[in-house]
């Protein structure tokens, strides 16, 4: 027996060893919608089976009405169009968690293995749209592959941290192998930044990991004065009125780049320079975590730190391409 949520470029389909129901798709709040009638074909109960439930659901407050329910135009057997109660994703799961049938329990085993694959793994796979989309996948796979130094110590896990990071931006990836990433365009606004204000935060980066047992006294020590106050002059630098990398995009991707890559702490260059890298997005307000994950970054920063020194200005723009995504 199947029975899984799957998606298709126009609808959601939750598959059975009965068949396929298929779900309208709200485009603009990427989520399904179903009527009551459909929740019940799909765990196969009496259609009063989900209005008991979806009543105690909203009475619980499990879920806000105002946010999971929505009126709609079905047209029925007759050819008359009626307005209809609809119920997106999140009541269709909870419905299927309190649901006491065999199409319930085989959902709730599949729901609870994709959950604990998040948890533990820190990912889960769709193997049917895997298995549709196989060639596409290898092709993803070899893709960021291509972006490592021969011999690379990046591990599994952060190679598909890179695979998830780039997932929308392949065409960024054809960019890079036909060195057409200049970075261009991004968010423009004035931004003061200071090499002592950078130097304070990193300061409190290390006194952190210090406290934790993370990190030792020699993090963060500049290798020789003035190294941070370099970097920091390099990115914000201007001829005339002109900014020589005009974006805070070009800025923050050139930060994360020089930290990492010109070593000017005896430890921990990585780390700063993910953390000034953020930082620096957070003050100009324009950090993005959804995107840039801890895990994301992590796999960011190792894919800079083993990337052959030729290739600077591909990874900056790669870095650009990725925050303007």
């Amino acid at each position: 027996m199947i029975n899984k949520f799957s998606s298709t470029s126009e609808a959601i389909i939750y598959q059975s060893s009965t068949g396929a129901i298929e779900l309208q798709k709200d485009q603009s709040s990427e989520t399904v919608w179903a009527a009551q009638d459909d929740i019940a074909d799909i765990f196969e109960v009496e259609r009063s089976v989900i209005t008991k439930h979806i009543r105690n659901i909203l009475k619980d407050k499990e879920l806000d009405a105002n946010s999971v329910c929505a009126k709609m135009a079905r047209t029925a057997i007759d050819g008359k169009t009626y307005r209809v109660q609809f119920y997106n994703l999140d009541v269709i799961l909870a419905v299927g968690y309190r649901t006491n049938s065999t199409k319930a329990i085989a959902f709730r085993k599949w729901a609870t293995q994709v959950l604990k694959d998040q948890i533990v793994k820190g990912y889960s796979l769709n193997p049917q749209r895997l298995e549709k989309n196989y060639t596409q996948f290898l092709e993803a796979v070899a893709q960021v592959k291509k972006l490592l130094p021969p011999h690379s110590v990046i591990d599994h896990e952060n190679i598909f941290e890179l695979i998830t990071l780039f997932a929308d931006t392949w065409l960024s990836l054809d960019a890079y192998d036909r060195d057409m990433l200049a970075p261009m365009g991004g968010t423009k606004k004035q931004i003061e930044i200071t090499a002592d204000q950078l130097q304070s935060a990193l300061k409190e980066l290390r006194q952190a990991l210090i406290a934790k047992g993370e990190a030792t006294k020699l993090f963060g020590t500049e290798r020789s004065k003035g190294n941070l106050t370099g970097i920091v002059g390099n990115v914000f630098q201007s001829f005339g009125d002109q900014e020589l990398y005009p974006s805070i995009e070009e800025k923050a991707a050139h930060l994360l780049y020089f930290i990492i890559k010109n070593h000017p702490f005896v430890d921990g260059n990585k780390r700063s320079g993910a953390y000034a890298f953020i930082w620096l997005l957070r003050q100009a307000q324009i950090l993005d975590v959804t995107r840039m994950s801890p895990s994301a970054l992590t796999a960011l920063t190792l894919l800079i730190a083993e990337s052959n020194p030729s290739d600077k200005d591909k990874m900056v723009g790669l870095v650009c391409k990725l925050l303007s995504h």
